[in-house]
C-alpha cells in the first residue's frame, strides 16, 4: 500500500500533504453542511499552503464539485425544483455572455461590490418577493455566474440569495444553495480542461477528498438537524459576515497592490 500510494498522487505532492488535504476536505465539508456555508473558503486557504499554484483553483472547483452534489444528494427532500429550473439558464446565460465579452472588471471593485451585497442580504431588510421569485432567480443566477469566472468568491452572496428566498429555514437553504452551487460550478470543469489542465495527475487525491467530503457532509447534516431554524440563521449570518470582511480586506489589498 505504501509503494502504491505515491503511484496514484502527482509527482510534487508528498502523500502527508495528500492525506492533509484529504481529512480537511472531510472537515470542511461538515462545516459547510451545518452552518451552511465557509467550508469551501476554508479548503481553498489549506490548498493553498501545501499544492502548487496551477492545481489549487482547477482541484477545489473539481473537489467543491463533488461537494456540492453529494450535499444536494443527501438533502434533495428539502430542494425546491422550480427555483433550481429556473437558476440553472441563468448559470448558462452568465457563463456564456463571459465569454462573449471577455472584459476584465477590475478585481477589487467586484470583490468589494459582493462583500457589501452579502452584507445588505444578511443584515438588511427582506428584499421584496418579486426579487426572489422566478424572474429574480434567473437574474441572481446570471449575474453570479457571469462573475464567477472573474472572481472565485460569489458562493457567499448565492448563499446570502438563497437564504432570504427560502425565508431563513435550515434545510432548505443548504439544500438549494448545494444545487445552485453543483450547477454553478459544472461549467468550471469544462474551462479549465479547454485551458489545458491535466486533471488525470489529480484524480486520485480528487475522488479521495470527494469520499472523504461525503463524510463530513453526512456528520455536519446530523448537526444541522439539531438546529433550530433561528440560531441557524444567526450563525449563518455570522459566518457571510466574516466571509464579506476577509473578501472587502483582499478587495483593499487588490486596490492597494
Amino acid at each position: 500500500m505504501s509503494e502504491l500510494l505515491p503511484l496514484l498522487l502527482p509527482e510534487n505532492l508528498a502523500p502527508h500533504w495528500a492525506l492533509l488535504l484529504i481529512l480537511a476536505a472531510a472537515l470542511t465539508s461538515a462545516i459547510t453542511a451545518a452552518m451552511g456555508a465557509g467550508g469551501g473558503v476554508m479548503l481553498l486557504a489549506i490548498m493553498a499552503l501545501v499544492m502548487p499554484a496551477a492545481a489549487i483553483i482547477p482541484v477545489h472547483g473539481m473537489v467543491q464539485l463533488g461537494s456540492n452534489a453529494n450535499r444536494a444528494l443527501m438533502t434533495w427532500r428539502h430542494i425546491n425544483w422550480r427555483v433550481i429550473a429556473w437558476f440553472a439558464p441563468g448559470v448558462i446565460l452568465g457563463a456564456f455572455a463571459a465569454s462573449l465579452l471577455l472584459v476584465r472588471l477590475p478585481l477589487a471593485v467586484v470583490q468589494l461590490s459582493i462583500a457589501l451585497f452579502i452584507i445588505v442580504l444578511c443584515w438588511g431588510p427582506a428584499i421584496p418577493k418579486v426579487a426572489t421569485g422566478p424572474i429574480g432567480t434567473l437574474l441572481a443566477s446570471t449575474a453570479t455566474s457571469f462573475l464567477s469566472l472573474f472572481v472565485g468568491a460569489t458562493g457567499p452572496l448565492v448563499a446570502a440569495f438563497i437564504k432570504q428566498q427560502q425565508a431563513h429555514q435550515r434545510l432548505q437553504t443548504v439544500a438549494n444553495f448545494a444545487a445552485a452551487m453543483t450547477l454553478q460550478h459544472l461549467p468550471k470543469a469544462f474551462a479549465f480542461s479547454a485551458a489545458g489542465f491535466i486533471f488525470r495527475e489529480w484524480l486520485a487525491l480528487i475522488a479521495a477528498m470527494i469520499a472523504a467530503g461525503a463524510v463530513g457532509t453526512w456528520l455536519g447534516l446530523h448537526l444541522l438537524k439539531r438546529m433550530s431554524d433561528h440560531h441557524f440563521s444567526r450563525l449563518f449570518n455570522i459566518v457571510l459576515t466574516l466571509l464579506a470582511a476577509r473578501l472587502a480586506w483582499e478587495a483593499v489589498r487588490n486596490w492597494l497592490a
